[in-house]
């Protein structure tokens, strides 16, 4: 069945002859029919357009035509990246029916290595959320256990490459959007450093911690898709002009001497039993293999979660201080002036996880606060940057959790915001401080949901990054497992 590949091995039959990208995206199409009206991954597929993109492929390929490196792989996109042309809503009623002009540059970058645009994928609204909850629309469900949330705010991505509704996925990673369900969904969710992938066309949420991420099976894949979306890109002023390894051919050499950081702030009291005792397990795994492991410190973590919940909400407050009804999104049926439009306009289309950001934001920002917040939380965001840069000194990588617990049900959390926010605890101080960050399947809880294990490394280490998530995959087989429901 080729919904259970991986990205490479799907390239790698469809250029060998053994599969047409007509025939994939059939039967990733039949999957989508068959198991999302359950799994609720998807808020837009035109499988017409799907199938003439993939006929395309075929007439190149059956002419012998130079193709991209992921010629004929189905692709799917979080609904906050701009396609030419077709819905983005960024889960929200406020752009429902919104069709883009031009296409994000990661797209343009997917189409160039020709890459099919399989769909766009649900999200808590404007990436606002870590349970894929929040979306106007739908609720998304993990594919190990659908009464359970998979995570968000990419949680359509990371629950379509799980269930094998898509072979990879892009999302976004503003406080640990990628990581976070990557790890409640079993799968492996890349954040390269800011400025190592182009914004342009991404949807903003909060421009200083956006970044494009990258949803997949494995490492591998993971590597293939960043070789593909990583660059300089003009038009993105926060673009590094670095330049880009060539990631998959670097991704099995060994890191020797490798040294892991190992932060005890992350493993302090909230974290499950279970989480702890598998991260514990995967460490001791790279122990065996040669690793050293040193304990470090990152003293100003504990003030991460307050400092992101400043920063985001005030950038937030000024990016979708555009949706008016005027120049942007839904504009209200009944009103009278215009002061009183903008206000019935925002309040139907805005969530209420929307507003209270906003509305967070904004007090933040407002005369006599900022000082005492906004900049208070901006000097914090220093002091996290130096703390993990004097770790960096001295280690490849930082390693511990991803999340603080599984996956949990439904609706557990929808009245409790700060239990909600408690979930990205150990994400979003990779986002404050630009560094690069991937989740890898690390277990099991009792109960069959999955655990990861992020490992955090400096500002454009990509390469490194990969290479050290790539050793620990070799000796276990946790990437490898599917959920059975979805076979």
């Amino acid at each position: 069945m080729w919904t259970r590949e991986t990205a490479c091995r799907l390239i790698g039959a469809l250029t060998r002859g053994d599969v047409t990208s007509a025939r994939l995206c059939e039967e990733f199409l039949a999957a989508i029919e068959t198991h999302d009206p359950v799994l609720r991954a998807y808020l837009h597929v035109d499988e017409t357009r799907v199938m003439a993109q993939a006929q395309a492929i075929d007439e190149r390929r059956g002419r012998g035509e130079p193709l991209g490196l992921l010629a004929g792989l189905p692709i799917a996109l979080k609904d906050n990246l701009c396609v030419e042309g077709e819905p983005t809503t960024c889960a929200s009623k406020i752009l429902k029916g919104f069709r883009p002009p031009y296409d994000a540059h990661v797209v343009t970058r997917l189409r160039r290595a020709g890459a099919i645009l399989l769909g766009k994928t649900n999200l808590d609204e404007f990436a606002m959320g870590s349970s894929t909850e929040n979306s106007a629309f739908q609720v998304t469900r993990n594919p190990w256990d659908t009464s359970r949330i998979p995570g968000g705010s990419s949680g359509g991505s990371a629950a379509a490459v799980s269930a094998g509704l898509a072979p990879a996925a892009l999302g976004s990673d503003t406080g640990g959007s990628v990581r976070q369900p990557a790890a409640l969904c079993g799968v492996v969710g890349l954040k390269p450093s800011y400025g190592r992938v182009s914004r342009f066309g991404l949807v903003a949420f909060g421009s200083s911690l956006d970044q494009v991420g990258t949803l997949t099976h494995d490492v591998a894949d993971a590597a293939l898709l960043l070789q593909v979306i990583a660059g300089h890109d003009p038009r993105d002023s926060t673009c590094a002009a670095a330049p880009v390894p060539v990631y998959p051919d670097t991704l099995e050499e060994p890191i020797r001497p490798l040294t892991i950081g190992v932060p005890r702030e992350f493993f302090a009291e909230g974290l499950a039993p279970e989480v702890e005792a598998a991260v514990r397990s995967a460490l001791r795994v790279y122990e065996e293999t040669g690793a050293k492991l040193v304990d470090v410190s990152l003293p100003h973590a504990p003030y991460a979660l307050a400092a992101y919940y400043l920063v985001a909400p005030a950038e937030a407050s000024s990016n979708l201080a555009r949706y008016d009804g005027v120049r942007f999104g839904h504009r209200a049926g009944e009103h009278g002036d215009l002061q009183d439009m903008i206000a019935r306009s925002r309040g139907e289309g805005f969530g209420p996880e929307v507003k209270r950001r906003i509305m967070l934001g904004t007090y933040a920002l407002s005369s006599g606060y900022r000082d005492a917040y906004y900049l208070g939380a901006l000097k914090v965001r220093r002091l996290i940057r130096n703390d993990f840069d004097a770790i960096f000194a001295k280690c490849d990588v930082v390693a511990g959790p991803t999340t603080p617990t599984v996956a949990f049900p439904i609706g557990s959390k929808a009245d409790d915001p700060l239990s909600m926010y408690l979930a990205d605890v150990y994400t979003i101080s990779a986002n404050l401080a630009g560094l690069a960050g991937i989740s890898i399947p690390c277990g099991f809880s009792g109960d069959g949901l999955p655990i990861g294990l992020q490992l955090l490394g400096a500002p454009l280490s990509e390469d490194r990054l990969l290479r050290v998530a790539r050793s620990y995959e070799r000796v276990t087989d946790w990437h490898a497992r599917r959920p059975e429901t979805f076979a």
